[in-house]
């Protein structure tokens, strides 16, 4: 295919070289929708020779003392955040989120990934257990598994893709990561800073290219012993049947369809501009943000109208520009995707108050042909409605009330997803009773998106299985042996 201008070309980096591929796949700006980078189309032969790669630096890698691993991943961080400004240029320009974003949480959290696991494998600590009637001490030993394979998905490149990277080789693990085709560029960008960084030649290979070609080889290599995913609940379905023959260990961390649930005596000056930040930060791509929004009907129609009006105040636009809330959406395609999800809501009978389809969407001439969507609220929409049911993943969200505590627990568990979700109220009790009969792996109350990397990470049902965190992570990445010693 002829462009007709100069694309940026990556490569698959591979035993610590950059190793340019035979085929290659268009990579598109979604905020002008043009081609500007080409990604490797890579398959078996690629996969292999990164899993060699990584097999080959294993014994040396995983030899290493802790300390001596953690001061690597600290200096791969620091240099990170001494790019941090090109990192999120490049961010954004490649997933189409707005540049403060990028700034302010994508690349500041990739850094933290590294120093977090740098030091959480400092601490760890194993069992001891005596029988002295039988002369004996158990204790238990943990030790890296082998080659970890790492697929990560598109909405947050390098946040997740080092969410898994990090405790993969603090671990002692050597890694096969592929990154998302369609946000490929600040993983190729990392590459290029591990060997300064200290880190050993196979110990992070990545290569580029689709799941269905580069994802499946690595799915199915048998000597990745391990899989850690994040991503649809459709693809993990998949790597599930295709690692089961090989009795692989997973970690998949997948879709959400997440409440928050509003009762009559919530702060409205604190829950209103942090529900409209959950619904619609990241463009609503997030696998952690709001699309159901279940408000107590004493304060429902105040809610919904402040509600509107602040989800209105949200500009969409370029994503460079610093004042932009809301950049471009992945693709074409998933912004088809998102708006058939509101034209089924309105053939439903549903109302939508702004967004799609209601207000004007104004562009810079520049971002004419981008993936651009208001954001949007929609309200007299059924729990059976696929807008109530499935994971929309834009800058979509529905708003319905509720009356009473019983009926809302109920309402909010009725969907095949069990990730997060959001408590507002006063009542302390309250908001502990309903998060305990919550069925996500995570409840907010009063907050959303406030993290402690030490606990566990993930969800139930549908969501996923398995958890990431120190522990957690910790545990996945390691074998744990149990020694007996008779004296």
């Amino acid at each position: 295919m002829a462009h007709s201008k100069a694309l940026l070309v990556l490569e698959n980096f591979i035993g610590g070289k950059f190793v340019p591929c035979s085929s290659y796949i268009d990579s598109y700006n979604p905020s002008t929708g043009d081609v500007y980078c080409r990604v490797p189309d890579s398959g078996k032969e690629e996969v292999e020779a990164a899993v060699k790669a990584a097999k080959d630096a294993f014994p040396i890698w995983s030899s290493k003392s802790p300390l001596e691993r953690s001061q690597i991943l600290n200096k791969l961080a620091d240099l990170i955040e001494h790019d941090l400004e090109a990192f999120a240029q490049a961010e954004s320009k490649d997933q189409g989120k707005t540049i403060t974003f990028a700034r302010t949480v994508d690349i500041p959290r990739a850094v933290h990934n590294f120093r977090f696991f740098a030091s959480s494998i400092l601490h760890h600590v194993t069992e001891c257990t005596e029988m002295p009637a039988m002369g004996c001490v158990h204790y238990t030993s943990r030790a890296p598994v082998g080659v970890a394979g790492l697929i990560s998905p598109w909405n947050l490149p390098l946040y997740l893709l080092t969410w898994k990277i990090a405790p993969a080789i603090a671990c002692g693990n050597t890694v096969v990561a592929k990154p998302s085709e369609m946000t490929s560029v600040t993983a190729w960008m990392m590459c290029k800073l591990l060997e300064k960084a200290g880190v050993p030649p196979g110990v992070v290979n990545v290569v580029f290219g689709t799941g269905p070609r580069a994802g499946e080889a690595l799915v199915c290599h048998p000597d990745v012993p391990l899989v850690s995913f994040t991503g649809s609940t459709r693809t993990a379905q998949r790597i599930t049947e295709r690692s089961a023959p090989h009795c692989k260990r997973l970690s998949l961390e997948l879709g959400g369809k997440n409440p928050a649930i509003i009762f009559d005596d919530a702060d409205l000056s604190q829950c209103i501009p942090a529900t409209v930040r959950s619904s619609f930060a990241n463009q609503g791509e997030i696998c952690l943000c709001t699309s159901r929004i279940f408000v107590q009907r004493g304060i429902y129609s105040e809610f919904l109208k402040r509600f509107v009006a602040e989800a209105k105040k949200w500009k969409t636009g370029n994503p460079s520009d610093p004042t932009i809330d809301v950049g471009a959406l992945i693709s074409k395609e998933h912004l088809e995707k998102v708006r058939t999800y509101v034209k089924k809501a309105q053939a439903e009978g549903a109302r939508v108050l702004c967004g799609e389809g209601v207000d004007p969407l104004a562009l810079p001439p520049g971002n004419q042909k981008g993936y651009f969507m208001l954001p949007t609220v929609i309200a007299e929409v059924k729990d059976e409605s696929c807008c109530m049911q499935e994971e929309i993943f834009g800058p979509v969200t529905c708003v319905v009330p509720f009356d009473t505590e019983e009926e809302v627990i109920r309402r909010a568990n009725g969907v095949k997803y069990g990730l997060a979700a959001t408590v507002w109220s006063g009542n302390v009790g309250r908001v502990h009773r309903v998060a305990h009969r919550l069925q996500s792996g995570l409840v907010w109350t009063n907050c959303w998106l406030v993290r402690d990397l030490n606990l566990p990470f993930g969800g139930m049902k549908a969501s996923g299985i398995g958890r990431e965190g120190a522990k957690d992570s910790y545990e996945f990445f390691t074998e744990v042996k149990t020694i007996t010693i008779k004296h």
